[in-house]
């Protein structure tokens, strides 16, 4: 028996595999798909996931593979620069291939001691008290203490559960693809210059030598369950731009809607749901692969502490609790940008005076933040403003902030020299740190869960996210 398995090798799945890894949950990862996918969309990996990577120590080896840009422009395409000092040591936008990204993550997670079978598709589950069986498309059954669905918007897991997925169907679907051109990039920018001054769901950007990214609208393209083609993008150029810039030799071709969906649940006993299986939305702001690498690392540690027997009785639940409102502002925020981009007069005049707004400082920071997820605070109850709040990688005596955070364990910044985590060293690590002015308490994901410097203070925290500490279990026993 696996103690988590988890269907869907994709980001979501990736991370959260080698998440429980470190925890040495034993952990197989069932990809439908028998191959990786080979096209190269690039999508981008924006603040709060940098920051992710580096507590994971997985950011010098992701770096190389990206291209950075401003943390700016990302709300509705509007053409604002980067707030100034924006409080993380990445603030910046890494564009990265797909399957980059996907790929280094599985390797990641295999490393870490992972295990993934690719051409093993989910069809059927069934759960008791004990555990949750599940059943492949070849008719092999295998068993698990916990299922996790990261398979994406479609979900099977998510479907067999019966949970349901309220929302919006798809209203106006765009197909995006890259493409080779048959004319000169000064004609291209010319006329990408003048479409998108009317037509902000149009854009055509270079992505290599000879080589553009094209998003275009596809009203009146043949069956949205069909496979776009080089012809859908040729007509949809004319009728857009009155040429289709001799598009020819596609890397890939897709289509997305704007469809914007959440799960009515995250977890139904022993099964639960993570990214794009949990929500999704339009793409603009570049906000999906994050908000799922970023469902990954809230949930791990939860789910770890439940198998290895030390959650608090309502540790799990708070992975929906936490993580289901981001989401749901993640879908407000993504349908607020869909309506800034209509060409109808009242959206434009509603985009020009949000375009006015941004010239102030405040305005910009605030939807950068949001968009790149570094404004997310927890509920964990009243205190100052940080408890709930993820701590930038900061330097500390010993270096870095998020280099003492790889192992993915709890941490104390312990600025007094008077404080313990006792019982809990072996869930937390301690750090004595004279150069700051607060205690703090780390999470596993680096969200701040005391603020303090009594030791009572501290060991109810403790309590709170760690359990019970090994003298009082020993008591029990």
């Amino acid at each position: 028996m696996f103690d988590v398995i988890i269907s869907g090798c994709g980001p979501t799945g990736a991370m959260l595999a080698a998440e429980l890894r470190l925890h040495d949950v034993r952990v197989l990862v069932l990809e439908r798909l028998t191959e990786p996918t080979s096209y190269a969309r690039i999508v981008g990996l924006h603040i709060r996931s940098l920051e992710i990577l580096a507590m994971r120590g997985l950011l010098d080896r992701v770096l190389p593979h990206g291209r950075r840009r401003p943390a700016a422009g990302f709300f509705a395409a509007i053409d604002k620069p980067a707030p100034a000092g924006l409080d993380s040591a990445h603030a910046y936008l890494l564009g990265i291939p797909q399957p980059v990204i996907v790929g280094l993550l599985e390797e990641h997670a295999i490393a870490l001691g992972a295990q993934v079978r690719r051409g093993a598709a989910v069809v059927d589950l069934a759960q008791d008290a004990d555990g949750v069986t599940v059943t492949l498309a070849d008719g092999e059954q295998t068993t698990t203490r916990y299922l996790v669905g990261c398979d994406g918007a479609r979900s099977t897991v998510r479907k067999l559960l019966g949970v349901g997925f309220p929302g919006e169907p798809s209203r106006n679907d765009t197909l995006m693809g890259e493409l080779a051109v048959g004319v000169p990039d000064e004609e291209i920018a010319a006329a990408a210059r003048e479409l998108r001054a009317t037509d902000r769901r149009f854009s055509i950007s270079p992505v290599g030598t000879g080589v553009y990214r094209v998003i275009v609208p596809a009203a009146g393209v043949s069956d949205r369950a069909e496979p776009p083609t080089l012809a859908d993008f040729t007509r949809q150029l004319r009728k857009v731009a009155g040429t289709d810039f001799g598009v020819h030799d596609p890397r890939w071709l897709s289509r997305f809607g704007d469809a914007t969906r959440i799960a009515e649940r995250y977890r139904l006993k022993r099964v639960l749901l993570a990214g794009d299986a949990a929500h999704i939305h339009p793409p603009i702001g570049g906000q999906g692969l994050n908000l799922g690498v970023q469902d990954a690392v809230n949930l791990g540690w939860k789910l770890a502490a439940q198998v290895r027997g030390w959650a608090p009785e309502t540790l799990l639940d708070t992975y929906e609790a936490e993580r289901h409102p981001v989401a749901a502002d993640v879908l407000d925020n993504t349908r607020a940008q869909i309506e800034l981009l209509s060409t109808e007069p009242g959206p434009r005049a509603v985009r020009r005076l949000l375009t006015e707004l941004m010239d102030i400082d405040e305005v910009n920071r605030r939807l950068i933040e949001k968009i790149t997820a570094i404004d997310i605070r927890y509920d964990f109850g009243q205190g100052p403003d940080l408890l709930g709040r993820r701590l930038p990688d900061l330097d500390v005596k010993q270096g870095r902030l998020y280099d003492l955070l790889h192992a993915g364990r709890g941490l104390l910044l312990d600025r007094t020299g008077r404080l313990t985590v006792g019982g809990w060293s072996d869930r937390v690590d301690h750090v004595a740190d004279p150069t700051g002015e607060r205690c703090v308490l780390l999470r596993p994901d680096g969200h701040v869960a005391w603020i303090g410097d009594d030791q009572r203070g501290l060991d109810e925290q403790l309590t709170r996210w760690f359990g019970a500490s090994r003298q009082l279990v020993a008591l029990a026993q």
